[in-house]
């Protein structure tokens, strides 16, 4: 009985608050939630180094997060020697090598790691003292080993000789350069010489100069009581000696008198990595920066940004589109950014800035900011699981001078903000009129679109103004074709190469990479086979007009686009067969290629695919092809065989391979008997 009537209570009192529930409207936001992360203990000791600790005992670690307050440092002919600090520091000490440090840290399961502004160390609370004892032999007896610097600089070169063939790389060095200026820290580039630039020595005297308590701040977060990391700091740190720590101080960038538009051509790109930006004064202190996460996160923070809505889903021209107000002590910038298929380039830039200009003049609505805000306090709070940000927390204050509750209200400030507030914000922080327009994609497709938003200036992949080179407005194509052909031998004699066999060797980590290929030009079959310490990993036949690649124990046919686009190179001299295959060629003028003048010719087959050739100016053989499919190949170190000059020495650059791939030709044999067993 008991049941039954609360059975009917119950269906009553839910009826009733249906009743009063209008279903139509979402509910409002509720009270900013409260944010509790444990008061920080203070103490500064005798040397300077300023320590807060925060006691929470949710999980039976300690984090510690040492980080040094310097001021940001142009590097000029050593840039990327910051790069190399942490790695070196943490290569091994004067106690221990890098291996037996390793090891050590290992068994403790903990992690311990540098940069060149921080030091910091994790582990369980038990191992606490063991983890700092390390953390001191690292910040005391670094050695930095030679050879751990020439890896390093190996990796590190490999990388950018890559970067040069990436489009986002080479937008994101190409802003830096337009926003900052090659004179300010942020602007700077590190390339293959500014790193061989770097010494032992260049690590030792930073590290001498900058590694000092006086400009240090020591977070320690978890299951640990103040008094038994004051202990702990003062057995391990005290003996740490301050010094005298060089400041710096730049130029503040500022935005252009007018948009600015700036273009890396990669002629072989089917898309444009567009990045619409400007310097910006904007920092965890000022008076628009809780609004300017606002601003940011309605104009592209996401799916339901502006930017993505109307390039994506109304407008169809790319899969994501971004925006970010930036937030930096000595200068931030703001970014609008999306890669775009290079017919949209013009209309994506276009709609790019009617969104900036649109949100300044007419601001966010009611719903994006309360939408705005739920997203950023679930953010925050996210953040709060982790010990790193508590840490940072707890120096940030000290270090930029912030209130004591900056972080305890932010929820609720944030909270607090109105419509009319970051409104007002918007049309401060918004410049449509001020932009650095930079696109990396198809010059000879996107130029003439672009100058619609101003005069377009050329830059490298480097970020440099792209050099002016003179060339007789009597060359063509064709006749850059026919001097290659005359450089390698002449036409009849290329033309008497019927069939190749080729062998080349590419050294891969750990391992080597075999390649061989087969040619018949009178049958136009082609075969191409990799193989990894014996073992086939790709093989592609082309014969009978079809094309199939297998490899891995499975076997593909290309579709008649993939084959047309593989036919442009199928051959052992391919220039002479561009015009019974029906390709068309345009001259697009000289560029310099690795510092050598070579004219650019674009060729392109009948179903749309385009390969770039680049021809020495002075010598007349073909240096480098690039392609969407492939990357970048780069040829070099010609040698006769048969009356005909070949490149014995090919290096692919992909942003789909590691490192640069360099394949030396082995053996090479022309006019041999080829069969049908050589194309299975």
């Amino acid at each position: 009985m008991k049941n039954i009537i609360a059975f009917v209570l119950t269906f009553f009192l839910f009826a009733a608050v249906q009743g009063q529930v209008d279903r139509t409207v979402l509910p409002g936001p509720g009270p900013a939630p409260e944010i509790r992360f444990g008061e920080a203990e203070k103490f500064t000791m005798e040397n300077g180094l300023k320590v807060f600790v925060i006691q929470n005992n949710k999980l039976p670690r300690v984090t510690y997060s040492l980080i040094l307050d310097r001021d940001p440092i142009l590097e000029g002919e050593k840039a990327g020697m910051l790069g190399f600090v942490g790695e070196m520091l943490t290569a091994g000490t004067t106690t221990r090598n890098k291996d037996q440090f390793n090891e050590e840290v290992d068994f403790l399961g903990a992690r311990i790691s540098a940069t060149s502004t921080s030091l910091s160390g994790s582990a369980l609370n038990k191992h606490q003292e063991k983890v700092m004892e390390l953390m001191a032999d690292v910040l005391y007896n670094p050695v930095f080993p030679e050879d751990e610097l020439v890896k390093l600089k190996t990796q590190a070169k490999s990388g950018l000789a890559l970067a040069k063939n990436d489009p986002n790389t080479i937008s994101s060095i190409l802003t830096s350069k337009m926003v900052y200026g090659s004179k300010h820290p942020y602007g700077e580039v590190e390339t293959e010489l500014t790193v061989d630039n770097v010494t032992v020595e260049d690590i030792r005297s930073y590290y001498k100069t900058y590694f000092k308590p006086n400009i240090a701040y020591l977070a320690i977060v978890g299951d640990i009581d103040v008094t038994t990391a004051k202990s702990l700091v003062t057995k391990y740190f005290s003996k740490w000696e301050k010094g005298t720590v060089p400041t710096k101080s730049y130029e503040m960038p500022k935005e252009p008198e007018k948009n600015v538009v700036a273009l890396v051509d990669r002629s072989a790109s089917q898309q444009s990595v567009i990045d619409v930006t400007y310097p910006i004064d904007n920092f965890l202190s000022s008076e628009d920066y809780l609004e300017s996460r606002i601003v940011g996160y309605v104009l592209g923070g996401g799916f339901a940004g502006r930017l993505l809505q109307n390039l994506r889903e109304d407008k169809g021209f790319t899969y994501g589109a971004y925006a970010d107000i930036g937030s930096d002590r000595l200068v931030a910038r703001f970014s609008a950014s999306s890669s775009v298929r290079g017919s949209a380039t013009d209309s994506a830039i276009n709609e790019i800035i009617y969104e900036i200009r649109n949100l300044r003049d007419n601001g966010v609505t009611e719903k994006e900011l309360e939408g705005a805000k739920q997203a950023l306090t679930g953010s925050f709070a996210r953040s709060l699981e982790s010990p790193a940000t508590i840490a940072n927390f707890a120096i940030n204050q000290d270090r930029y001078k912030l209130p004591a509750d900056y972080y305890t209200t932010y929820l609720q400030r944030l909270n607090d903000l109105t419509l009319e507030k970051v409104n007002a914000a918007a049309k401060r922080l918004l410049k449509p009129d001020n932009l650095y327009i930079t696109v990396v994609g198809n010059g000879s497709e996107i130029q003439q679109g672009l100058t619609a938003f101003g005069e377009v200036k050329r830059f490298t992949n480097m970020g440099d103004p792209e050099r002016q080179i003179a060339m007789d407005a009597n060359i063509s194509a064709e006749m850059v074709i026919e001097n290659y052909l005359k450089a390698i031998g002449g036409v009849e004699k290329a033309k008497s190469i019927k069939t190749g066999k080729l062998e080349s060797v590419a050294e891969i980590p750990g391992a080597k990479l075999n390649m061989s290929y087969i040619y018949d030009e009178e049958n136009e079959a082609f075969a191409n086979k990799i193989t990894v310490m014996g073992n086939v990993a790709a093989n592609t036949v082309v014969k009978d007009g079809k094309a199939t690649v297998s490899g891995m124990g499975q076997s593909q046919e290309l579709n008649d686009e993939q084959y047309e686009s593989l036919k442009m190179s199928m051959f052992i001299f391919p220039e002479l067969h561009y015009a019974q295959l029906g390709y068309t060629m345009n001259l697009e003028g000289i560029k310099d290629v690795e510092g050598e003048d070579a004219y650019m010719v674009i060729v392109s087959n009948p179903t749309g695919g385009k390969q770039v050739n680049y021809y020495s100016v002075s010598s007349g053989l073909k240096i480098k092809t690039e392609s969407a499919e492939s990357g970048e190949i780069f040829y070099a170190d010609y040698e006769e065989k048969e009356g005909v000059k070949y490149p014995m020495m090919m290096t692919l650059k992909s942003p789909m391979i590691p490192m640069p791939l360099a394949a030396k030709v082995e053996k090479i044999e022309f006019n041999v008997p080829v069969s049908e067993d050589d194309f299975k």
